[in-house]
């Protein structure tokens, strides 16, 4: 029989007691009211924080995003499937962050930064992570956008150029090229740096992909991994089967991305596709929480939704650690390039004219120029850049004023040589030149042109070198007119990429090359004759209206 010793028991529970420490975990937590279609109502997070990280039972995450007098909605990331009435709910206290920096180049990941290519982790540090939300830079923290972003597309570049800070909008109908333009402007970046990421002047890429459908998107990270893109650019991926609360944060997540890479002085370019779909996942989520549906059942504040967003695309000032110690390294910049999908051509509809109106430009593509040949399919009429020559190479900023009113000639004056009246031959030196614009200005997808190239073919197109060829001749011999000035005179390209300019002796010499190469090329082509006859009086060799060089190819999809 064991004896019990009291006075032993008594000494050691006291022993005991004196060296217990007290530990006190405090948690900010409350119960969920009521759960479906996505979003929660929990009650008792009294200190919650708009746009705070909520934590849900069994590993689902989620957001709040209306603070109520009673109650939080709350969006879920998750299956609201594995949340039920009654589960305790954890703030975070932390607003709702993704991983930035270098690491995730090269990358494709989800709008929460987690990677979703089958490349493992991403080694970051707590301190890369960055909140979604961010302050856009002031004005005293500015500069003027007046450095170049070449985009490689030659209609871009010379008429709509786009300088690195600007907001230019890409909209037009679906299948109309839009992403084409997005993919094209990442892989002409590879000419800034070598499409080395480390390169201090090599333009970075992200591209956002919001509600496309998956092939989309596994296509456009082919084209970019085939082209030698990818290890400069980051792809965030939000796809059609994702909640909608991840496909309208997405675009912040890439913003967030691209400001930690500007504020460190890199030059950064972002592309939102597309933002309709995000504004439509935006709607779906406020009126499950019950928000009051304005216009087209829009919540009342759809516009602040993308103003907050594209406001924070800015050229830094080179003193901006001056004014603001948040910037680690002044001069850097964030270019957005959103882009927003019409229907049947309405571009007065209530998103694209929110956009448009936040931007610093557009750039409309029409189906009927698309579906007729013409790619990329770019109305020049109704497109704009706000920024205009300042974003523009001298070179370009020389020659390109004649091209843009050269085409605006040509397409007034079009529709009357369908008529088959007659024509002065001025009225027919004007369509003549216009047609072989419009040729020359035609472009394939993939292979984006470097800026001296575009200001050779441009020189050669409206200086009046071109109007002596029949329009099927047009693209052949620019393309050898190109391989003739690279192996006969390199130095005429060199001059004009080093200087930026079109010096006296490099005009002169540009003349003389370029009917050298003519000569060659209507020798080498079976040409008997170097200028072709004239049209009967009354005639034109017009296309078709909105066509251009015989009759319409079919178009492939996906491409300009």
């Amino acid at each position: 029989m064991v004896e019990i010793r009291p006075g032993e028991v008594t000494a050691v529970l006291r022993q005991q007691i004196a060296s217990a420490k007290a530990r006190t975990d405090w948690k900010s937590v409350g119960r969920v009211l009521q759960v479906g279609d996505g979003v929660a109502r929990v009650h008792g997070l009294e200190g919650c924080m708009m746009s705070e990280l909520l934590k849900f039972p069994e590993g689902v995450g989620g957001v709040a995003l209306s603070l109520e007098e009673d109650n939080v909605g709350a969006v879920l990331f998750g299956s609201d499937r594995l949340v039920k009435e009654g589960d305790v709910v954890e703030s975070t206290g932390r607003l709702l962050s993704v991983p930035t920096g270098e690491a995730l180049l090269g990358r494709v990941v989800n709008a929460l930064g987690e990677p979703i290519d089958g490349k493992g982790p991403i080694q970051v540090t707590e301190a890369d992570w960055r909140p979604m939300e961010g302050r856009s830079p002031s004005v005293i923290e500015r500069q003027p956008v007046k450095e170049p972003l070449q985009t490689g597309i030659k209609a871009i570049d010379a008429m709509i150029p786009i300088g690195r800070g600007q907001r230019e909008l890409i909209i037009g109908d679906r299948q109309t090229g839009k992403t084409a333009i997005l993919i094209d402007t990442f892989l002409a970046q590879r000419t800034t740096g070598g499409g080395d990421p480390r390169n201090p002047a090599q333009v970075l890429c992200i591209y956002v992909a919001t509600g496309q459908k998956q092939s989309t998107v596994v296509d456009v990270v082919r084209k970019l991994e085939e082209n030698g893109a990818m290890p400069y650019t980051i792809v965030v991926s939000a796809p059609a089967g994702d909640p909608a609360s991840l496909q309208f944060l997405s675009p912040y997540a890439g913003c967030a991305m691209g400001e930690r890479l500007r504020d460190e002085g890199r030059h950064v370019v972002i592309g939102y596709d597309d933002l309709y779909k995000q504004a439509t996942a935006y709607r779906q989520v406020m009126l499950l929480l019950r928000r009051p549906p304005g216009r087209e059942a829009f919540p009342g504040d759809i516009f602040n939704l993308h103003s907050r967003l594209l406001e924070r695309a800015a050229k830094l000032a080179d003193d901006a650690p001056k004014k603001n110690p948040a910037f680690k390294k002044g001069g850097g910049s964030l270019t957005a390039l959103p882009v927003v999908e019409t229907q049947e051509g309405d571009y007065a509809a209530y998103i694209p004219t929110n956009v448009i109106s936040i931007t610093d430009g557009q750039i409309y593509l029409e189906a009927d120029l698309f579906n007729a040949g013409v790619r990329p399919g770019i109305n020049v009429g109704i497109s704009v850049s706000r920024v205009g020559g300042n974003a523009q190479v001298p070179a370009m900023r020389k020659i390109a004023g004649g091209l843009r009113i050269g085409l605006a000639q040509y397409r007034e004056l079009r529709s009357f040589a369908q008529f088959g009246s007659d024509l002065d031959k001025a009225t027919l030196a004007q369509i003549t030149r216009g047609q072989r614009l419009e040729e020359l200005l035609k472009q394939g997808q993939f292979v984006p042109v470097p800026v001296e190239d575009q200001v050779i073919s441009i020189f050669a197109g409206t200086k009046g070198h071109l109007d002596d060829l029949r329009i099927d001749q047009v693209r052949p011999f620019e393309e050898a007119l190109r391989r003739f000035l690279h192996e006969r005179h390199p130095q005429i390209p060199a001059s004009i990429r080093e200087t930026r300019k079109i010096e006296e002796g490099t005009e002169k010499a540009l003349v003389d090359a370029i009917a050298a190469a003519k000569t060659e090329f209507l020798r080498t082509s079976g040409e008997t004759q170097k200028a072709e006859a004239a049209p009967p009086k009354g005639r034109t060799e017009a296309p078709a209206p909105k066509g251009a060089g015989g009759p319409p190819k079919k178009p492939a999809a996906g491409s300009h």
